[in-house]
């Protein structure tokens, strides 16, 4: 059985909204970020690395491959990838597309929702789950 066969059969490649959610404004600025990309770029991945006062940090950036782990939301006009481990710290999340007088950014609003969690901090920003 090929790699891409067993991993189907061991996980769900499908991510649904209760999994990662996306609020409209977050849609409609990945969807204008997507058209100006790279030829080449399939989706945008969205990922978890150690670090920061909440204990994780998340972030997204542009992928031009997806592994035989990743889950996929598809949004028309572009795909979310989350690998598997990644959405074990992910499920439950709002991604949001927040505009202030310093900056605009995606926020990461109910992480750890599934655990119970807010995934927010309210010392040093870093985490990156709700904090802005």
């Amino acid at each position: 059985m090929s790699q891409a066969a067993l991993a189907e059969n061991l996980f769900n490649t499908t991510l649904t909204d209760t999994d990662v959610s996306l609020t409209q404004l977050a849609q409609e600025k990945m969807a204008a970020l997507f058209d100006d990309a790279d030829e080449d770029i399939e989706a945008i991945r969205i990922y978890v690395s150690g670090g920061g006062c909440g204990g994780m940090t998340y972030g997204m950036t542009f992928t031009d491959s997806k592994t035989d782990f990743d889950t996929v939301r598809d949004f028309g006009g572009f795909k979310i990838y989350v690998d598997s481990v990644a959405l074990a710290y992910l499920r439950g999340v709002e991604v949001d597309y927040i505009e202030k007088p310093t900056g605009a950014s995606f926020v990461f609003n109910n992480v750890f929702a599934a655990t119970g969690g807010s995934g927010a901090c309210g010392a040093c920003g870093a985490s990156g789950g709700g904090c802005a």
